[in-house]
């Protein structure tokens, strides 16, 4: 789902709400995550998931053109780790799969 997506379920769900009040809400709220993460404080979603910086170590690699090895410094990168019902709900909606033959 993309945000135009979200966007458009949103506005079809909520006719109270116009297309523009509804990318204006989407947006602020996604905003304020990212503003958050960067900050380095951790989202937390009952029911869907938490947002949190890990930290990537430095470490040696290499340049796949040369096979010169290459010092690639430490990154923070933003993981997502999904709620027990987000799990459950994911889970439900695997494909049951055939075992009849041919």
């Amino acid at each position: 789902m993309t945000r135009s997506e979200l966007v458009a379920q949103l506005t079809e769900r909520f006719a109270q709400l116009t297309h523009r009040d509804t990318e204006f809400a989407v947006k602020t709220i996604l905003d304020a995550m990212s503003d958050a993460l960067a900050r380095g404080h951790r989202i937390e979603i009952r029911g869907f998931g938490s947002f949190s910086i890990n930290r990537r170590p430095p470490r040696v690699g290499r340049n796949p053109r040369s096979g010169e090895q290459v010092v690639i410094p430490e990154k923070l990168v933003p993981h997502f780790k999904p709620g027990k019902a987000l799990r459950e709900a994911v889970d439900a909606r695997l494909p049951v799969e055939d075992s009849t033959p041919g």
